[in-house]
C-alpha cells in the first residue's frame, strides 16, 4: 500500500532515540493481549444475571462446535445475545479509534488530532439525527457512515482547492466542516424532534453501545480487519512524517499520494465505528500518547499496542456506562470524558512532547 523506504543511518540514529527495547516491546503486547481477553471474558460475567467465568468460555464453545454448552437456553442467550455483542464491539470500535487517533496525529503532526479532525463526527452525527427524526432507526449505521464520508469529500476538497493536501489547510478545512455539520444538526433537532426521539438523539450523540448485536460486531471487525490493518503496516512511512514533508520525500516516499491514502482510510475506519457506536470522544486523542510513553515514537509498534490499549479501555468504559447507576445506563461518551479528560492533563503534565 505504501512505497519502500529508503532510510539512511542519520535517520536510523535519530529514530532509535524513541525505539524501545525489544524485550519491553514482546513484554507489553504479551500483557495487553492477556489483558484483553481477561476484560473480554470478566465484562461478559458482569450484569443483573450472576454468569460464572467459566460459563462464558461454554457458551463459545458451544457455538464453536466445542461441545455443548452446561447454561440454560436464558443465560445463554444473555452471553451470547446480548453481552458478547456488545463487549466485542466495544473492543472493536475502541481498537479502532485508537489506530485513527495515531495516524491522524501523526499525518497531521498535531498532537491534538483526533479520529475527527475532519467533520467525520459532525457529519457522521447529522446523516445519523436525520434519520432518528425521520423514524427510520434501523438505517442508522448506513447514515451516519454515509455521514461521515460526505464530510471527508467536502474537507479534502476544501483543503485540496488550488494547492496540495497540506496539514494546516486540512485541519482548518476540517474544522469549518465540523461546524457546519454541528450547525445543521441543531437545526435538524431544533426544527423536527419531539417526544421521546430527543432522548435517543442525545445518547447517539453522545456515544453508546447499547443496541449492539452481532451485526455491529461484524461492521467494526471487518472496518479493523479490512482498514486497520492496513494502516498499522504503514508505520514507516508515518515514522517518515514525523520529520516533515520534505524529509519524508528524501526518504521515498510520495508524500501528497500517502498522505491522501493515510486520511481516506482513517476516515473510512472511523465512519465505521462511528455508525455503530456514536461519537466516543478521547480514546483517539488520549490514548496513543499514554502509549507513546511507555513504547516510544516508532509508529510500528505503536499502531498495533494503541489498538490493544483503546480496546481494553473502551470495554471498560462501556461495563461502567452500563453498570454503575444500573438500571440505568449512561452513555459511554460520557465515561470515556470523565476518564479521559484527567489522563490528558496528567500527559501533559508529565511530558514536553505536546507542543
Amino acid at each position: 500500500m505504501f512505497p519502500r523506504l529508503r532510510i539512511s543511518p542519520t535517520s536510523l540514529r535519530r529514530w532509535s532515540l524513541t525505539r524501545p527495547a525489544p524485550s519491553r516491546v514482546a513484554l507489553a503486547a504479551a500483557g495487553l493481549t492477556l489483558a484483553l481477553l481477561v476484560s473480554i471474558t470478566v465484562a461478559t460475567t458482569i450484569g443483573p444475571a450472576d454468569i460464572r467465568f467459566g460459563e462464558v468460555w461454554a457458551s463459545v464453545g458451544s457455538r464453536l462446535g466445542l461441545g455443548g454448552s452446561p447454561l440454560s437456553a436464558l443465560r445463554d442467550g444473555i452471553v451470547w445475545e446480548l453481552r458478547l455483542p456488545r463487549v466485542l464491539t466495544a473492543g472493536a470500535v475502541g481498537a479502532g479509534l485508537a489506530i485513527a487517533g495515531a495516524v491522524m496525529q501523526a499525518t497531521t503532526r498535531n498532537s491534538l488530532a483526533d479520529p475527527y479532525l475532519l467533520g467525520l463526527s459532525s457529519g457522521a452525527s447529522l446523516g445519523a439525527v436525520t434519520v432518528l427524526v425521520l423514524g427510520a432507526g434501523v438505517l442508522l449505521p448506513v447514515a451516519a457512515f454515509a455521514g461521515a464520508i460526505v464530510a471527508l469529500v467536502a474537507t479534502l476538497l476544501i483543503a485540496g482547492a488550488g494547492s496540495s493536501l497540506a496539514p494546516g489547510r486540512t485541519i482548518l478545512a476540517g474544522i469549518a466542516v465540523s461546524s457546519l455539520g454541528a450547525s445543521l444538526t441543531s437545526f435538524v433537532i431544533f426544527w423536527t424532534a419531539t417526544g421521546d426521539s430527543y432522548r435517543e438523539i442525545i445518547a447517539w450523540l453522545l456515544g453508546s453501545l447499547a443496541g449492539a448485536d452481532w451485526s455491529a460486531v461484524f461492521i467494526a471487525g471487518s472496518a479493523l480487519l479490512l482498514i486497520g490493518l492496513p494502516l498499522m503496516v504503514g508505520g514507516r512511512a508515518l515514522d517518515a512524517f514525523a520529520f516533515g514533508d520534505t524529509s519524508a520525500a528524501a526518504l521515498g516516499v510520495n508524500v501528497a499520494r500517502t498522505r491522501l491514502l493515510l486520511l481516506i482510510g482513517t476516515a473510512l475506519l472511523t465512519g465505521a465505528m462511528v455508525a455503530v457506536s456514536g461519537s466516543i470522544g478521547f480514546v483517539g486523542l488520549v490514548l496513543p500518547h499514554a502509549v507513546r510513553l511507555v513504547v516510544g515514537t516508532r509508529h510500528r509498534t505503536l499502531l498495533p499496542l494503541a489498538a490493544l490499549t483503546g480496546a481494553i479501555f473502551l470495554i471498560w468504559c462501556d461495563t461502567a456506562a452500563r453498570t454503575i447507576f444500573d438500571p440505568r445506563e449512561l452513555p459511554v461518551g460520557i465515561i470515556t470524558a470523565i476518564v479521559g479528560a484527567p489522563v490528558f492533563v496528567l500527559l501533559l503534565m508529565r511530558s514536553r512532547r505536546f507542543s
